[in-house]
Formats: structure tokens, C-alpha cells, sequence
């Protein structure tokens, strides 16, 4: 074991380290105390079948981008990652099918069972280390074990579905719940030419990660691909057939739904009950408390991955994110630990990404709404660009949004959505929030550039400077939902579309409020816009709406705005509603 003296390591016999789950932060601790300790006894119990497996790529397994299996279970160099490879290349003894059932604190012990055989083992311990994980919500609603009721939490669920929809008997799926787990489901079967309805108790996707401006651009996207998405609803129960298979959901505003399986993917709660039966600490989110080393409230027992509780590293609130990326960083820092290391985790960002129906998906921070609610002077912008240069041939149009405070000028989040390269962006911004960086240090950054990967400014900075501009009062903006709304309510403004007549033509608002103005004729026809009217510029992107309106104000116009993102972000139909 490990002996701590005076702030001295000292080693005396073997160290007996017991590891408790073996998918994502169980193995990577494992493989982390090894290397920093090669002589240390460590024994880790699974009590699924498979073990250090790619829960990420259930999805495209099901899509059949990924053909083979056994790819979820490999490591980069084809080996697969079983009790062989763990005592062979990481000299783990791994038991799998093997159940932790309770933990002795004072004689330092694990209770545990092999679910094949009965027989029941005691582990002694130095250190234990929880990485138990979450488990999928089930709903307790009539026929959830109907034939073709699926989860989406495991190779076996992922293999079941890529099953079903390979007979081809599989034509129309619902989906219960718009998380990332859920759309990454549901795009997957779609993948294979089912028909797919998405069923949200929420009124839109991925609620709690984007800002409901950002979201109805991706309904907007995956209504265009026939996707259909009922939200506001809620499904009251499965209806099977005599032969017990899946016919239909019936849900609460839609009625009857025809289909022939349901993916169920109403969220995971952290499996905690282990820890809370010991006497460690459990939060109000119902996983285990632990410091920034990750240690719980017992000095010999870590905990880490999807079983704790993290703390937001803006707000300081404990939240509860599973996610692949915490588990493996956080087995780590538990691997240094356990053998005398001093690494911490300090905390989270929420920072995710995704590809949903070709739309990438990217967010980190807090949203608008949540920095609102914290009490912060809240001051956002929304930016559409591209990724590349306009002229290079893979140019893609993305749209960022910002979220900052206007009193310190701290960036608090960012989300950003399109079918160009999304991901990077938010990275930089979640780096910059790490460092504690304001507006004025991201417009700073040398970032790279080159035609073939960006543009000459990158859209992040684009973006912090449209911010930095309302700040300084060069620039008022409107979002699409407040544009929406003002229109609808029959407010008396000027809707000034910049674009050339050759833009406006084919696509433009359809309201007798709009007047086309191209932006290089504004200066010799500024006579004619009205002075005594709101006005809203719009064209594609913002850009020009932006000079329009510095052009406008220069000459004395008092209320300008500009819309947002511009008519490519607009995720509405182009005629009102007049209320």
C-alpha cells in the first residue's frame, strides 16, 4: 500500500487497489495507477459481460458507418479490450459478470457475487474506486416490455436495433425523448431509410443545451429531411400486437402513432445507491459527492465518471453530466491519486458536440436563459459565416451565438450549429472561459488561417465582435423569436432588405412592411427610407445588414436594428401570421 508521512510517499507492501465498474473511468484509472504503479495489485469488477467499451459509437454501428461489432470492443490496434487484454497488457484482473453488493468501510471490503454462478466473494482493499456509472430512465408506462421497445445504453441495445431495422420490417420508429441520446438514435435508424417521429414533453430538442433560437434552426433542418417532431407531447403508452410486437404509441396531443419499434431515451440517473448504502455522500442530484482530487467523503474511496457530481466551473453549481469526455479525464486524475499523485478536476463546462441529420451541433458554458437566471447582465449575438473562405470550393455555412456579461464582459457560453466546422470554434471558446477570458481577449487570439480551413477572420471572432459592437452601441440587433413576434403583432416598423433585387426576388419576407433597398444605392436613397419608423435591416448573413445599419444611424436615424444572423438563420416560414 501507499503511506503518506510528512508529505512523503512511502511504499511498503503490495498496494491493493479495487476498482468497482469497467467501461469508461474503471479502466482508464486502472490503466493509470499501472503505469504509475507496476508492482500495485489491481482488481476490477464489471458486472456486464463487456467491459472498456465505445458507448459513443452505438450509433453509427446502428447507421452502419461502423460494420463490425467488434469494433465497440477493440482497441486503434484490433485488439479486444477483455479480461485477457486487462491482465495481459495491464495486468488488471478483471471479473466480469461480477456484482458489487456492498463495501465495508471499517474492514475495508467489497461484497460482491458472480451473476452466473451465485458464488459470493469478498475483495479487501487499500483504495477503492467507484466508477459505477448511470442507468437509462424507464418510464413506467404500459407496454415498455412490448417487442421492439428499445434503450440506447449499451452494445446489446445497439446490436438489437441494427438487427431489427436490417430485416427491413422496420418502417416507421418513434422516439421517445430529444437529448443527445435520443436524436443520435433516431438519426441513426433514419440512416437506414425508417421514418422517424421524435416525441419531446419539451417544446423542442435538446432542452437544457440549446437556446430555444439555436434549436428551431435544427427543427427547421430536420423537418426539411421529413423528420417529424411532436413536442409538447407526451407518450401514454405502447400498444402491441396479439404476438406482443410494437404497433404504435399513443401520446397525449397526437393520438395514435403507427410504429413498429420505439426507442426510449428519456435520460440516465447516476447509479449511487452502492455509495449511499456505505454512508458516502450523495448530492441533491442524486450522485456521489466528491472534491477536486475526487475523493469522497471517505479518504480511501474515489469516485469518478458518470456516478458523481461535478461543479460547474462558471456558476460553482453542482450538476450532474455524464459524458465520455469527464469519465475518461477523471479516471485519470483518480489513477494519479490512488498512487500518490496530486491531479485534480476541477470542474465542467458542459462542453458537447454532435452530428444530428448532417447538422453539426456544438455547445459549451451556459446558455442565455441559465446566465439570466444567475443573475447576470446577459448580452448575446449571433453570428452566420463560413468556415472557410467564401471562394474555396468546401466552404459551409455555420451560425454561432455568444453569451456573455456585460458588466464584466466575461464570455459565459457559446453554441454554434451548421454543416460547416463547428466543433473547433466552441473548443476555442471553451478554452477561452477556462482562462476566465472577456470579449476583448477572444477578439485577440492568432488563430490560423489558410483558404482550405478558415476564413481570414475566424466566426468566433467575427461573432465577440459583434458583441463588442453592442457593448459600444455600434450596433442593436433582434433575434428571429422577437422579429417573429413584433411582426406578427403588427408593430409598426420598416423591414429594409439590403440584398440586390436579384437576391430578393426569389426568397424575401412577404409582408407590406419590407422595402428593397440594395445596400450600395442606401447613401443616394436614404431620402426615402422614413425616419419616423423602426427599422430592421435584413439580408443574408448580417454583414450587410450591419453596414446599412451604420449608414442609417450616421445619417440621423435614431432606431436601428439589425436581424440576427440574417434571412440564412431565419428558421421560420417567410410569411406572417398577422394576430
Amino acid at each position: 500500500m501507499i503511506l503518506v508521512e510528512m508529505g512523503v510517499i512511502i511504499m511498503s507492501e503490495k498496494q491493493k487497489i479495487v476498482i468497482i465498474g469497467g467501461v469508461a473511468a474503471g479502466p482508464k484509472a486502472a490503466a493509470r495507477a499501472r503505469r504509475r504503479n507496476p508492482d500495485a495489485e489491481i482488481i476490477m469488477l464489471e458486472r456486464g459481460e463487456v467491459t472498456s467499451y465505445a458507448g459513443c459509437g452505438m450509433p453509427f454501428y446502428i447507421s452502419g458507418m461502423i460494420q463490425d461489432y467488434n469494433q465497440l470492443f477493440d482497441t486503434a490496434y484490433g485488439v479486444k479490450r477483455d479480461a485477457q487484454y486487462f491482465g495481459r497488457e495491464k495486468g488488471v484482473q478483471l471479473y466480469t459478470r461480477t456484482e458489487a453488493k456492498s463495501i465495508d468501510r471499517d474492514q475495508k471490503q467489497v461484497k460482491a457475487v458472480n451473476l452466473e454462478t451465485g458464488e459470493e466473494m469478498t475483495f479487501s482493499y487499500d483504495q477503492l474506486v467507484l466508477a459505477t456509472g448511470a442507468s437509462p430512465f424507464e418510464l413506467p408506462i404500459e407496454g415498455k416490455d412490448l417487442k421492439g421497445v428499445h434503450k440506447l445504453n449499451h452494445p446489446d441495445d445497439a446490436l438489437k436495433i441494427r438487427e431489427a431495422v436490417d430485416t427491413g420490417e422496420i418502417e416507421n420508429a418513434v422516439v421517445i425523448g430529444a437529448g443527445l441520446i435520443g436524436l443520435e438514435g433516431a438519426d441513426a435508424v433514419f440512416n437506414k431509410m425508417v421514418d422517424v417521429t421524435i416525441v419531446e414533453m419539451q417544446d423542442q430538442v435538446l432542452p437544457g443545451l440549446l437556446d430555444a433560437d439555436m434549436a428551431e434552426k435544427l427543427h427547421q433542418h430536420m423537418r426539411e429531411e421529413d423528420v417529424e417532431l411532436a413536442f409538447g407531447d407526451k407518450v401514454l403508452k405502447i400498444v402491441g400486437d396479439e404476438d406482443g410486437k410494437v404497433k404504435g404509441v399513443e401520446t397525449e396531443k397526437r393520438g395514435f402513432i403507427e410504429c413498429q419499434m420505439v426507442i426510449m431515451s428519456v435520460g440516465v440517473r447516476p447509479n449511487g445507491q452502492l455509495a449511499s448504502d456505505a454512508g458516502l455522500e450523495v448530492g441533491k442530484t442524486g450522485a456521489i459527492v466528491v472534491n477536486d482530487s475526487l475523493l469522497t467523503t471517505d479518504p480511501y474511496i474515489y469516485a469518478c465518471g458518470d456516478c458523481v457530481e461535478n461543479t460547474h466551473l462558471i456558476t460553482g453549481d453542482k450538476v450532474f453530466t455524464p459524458m465520455a469526455t469527464y469519465a475518461n479525464r477523471q479516471g485519470r486524475v483518480v489513477g494519479d491519486n490512488l498512487t500518490g499523485g496530486n491531479s485534480t478536476f476541477k470542474g465542467v463546462l458542459g462542453t458537447g458536440v454532435a452530428e444530428i441529420f448532417e447538422m453539426k451541433v456544438a455547445r459549451t458554458g451556459l446558455g442565455e436563459q441559465q446566465a439570466k437566471n444567475k443573475g447576470y447582465n446577459v448580452i448575446t449575438a449571433l453570428h452566420a459565416a463560413f468556415d472557410r473562405t467564401h471562394y474555396h470550393p468546401a466552404h459551409g455555412l455555420m451560425f454561432i451565438k455568444v453569451i456573455a456579461d456585460k458588466d464584466s464582459q466575461r464570455i459565459l457560453g457559446a453554441q454554434a450549429i451548421g454543416k460547416a466546422e463547428v466543433a473547433k470554434r466552441i473548443d476555442v471558446i471553451a478554452t477561452a472561459i477556462t482562462f476566465g477570458a472577456k470579449i476583448e481577449d477572444l477578439s485577440n487570439l492568432d488563430l490560423g488561417y489558410a483558404p482550405p480551413f478558415n476564413a481570414p477572420i475566424d466566426p468566433v471572432v467575427h461573432t465577440v465582435n459583434f458583441v463588442g459592437n453592442k457593448i459600444a452601441g455600434m450596433a442593436s440587433g433582434i433575434s428571429a423569436t422577437e422579429f417573429k413576434e413584433r411582426v406578427e403583432a403588427g408593430d409598426d416598423m420598416l423591414l429594409l432588405d439590403v440584398r440586390t433585387p436579384e437576391q430578393f426576388a426569389p426568397k424575401h419576407f412577404k409582408d407590406d412592411r419590407v422595402m428593397q433597398v440594395t445596400l450600395g444605392d442606401l447613401r443616394e436613397r436614404i431620402n426615402e427610407v422614413p425616419k419616423d419608423k423602426e427599422v430592421i435591416t435584413i439580408c443574408a448573413m448580417g454583414s450587410r445588414a450591419y453596414e446599412a445599419s451604420r449608414i442609417l444611424e450616421g445619417a440621423g436615424f435614431k432606431n436601428v436594428k439589425i436581424l440576427e444572423g440574417g434571412l440564412n438563420a431565419w428558421p421560420y416560414q417567410l410569411e406572417f401570421e398577422k394576430k
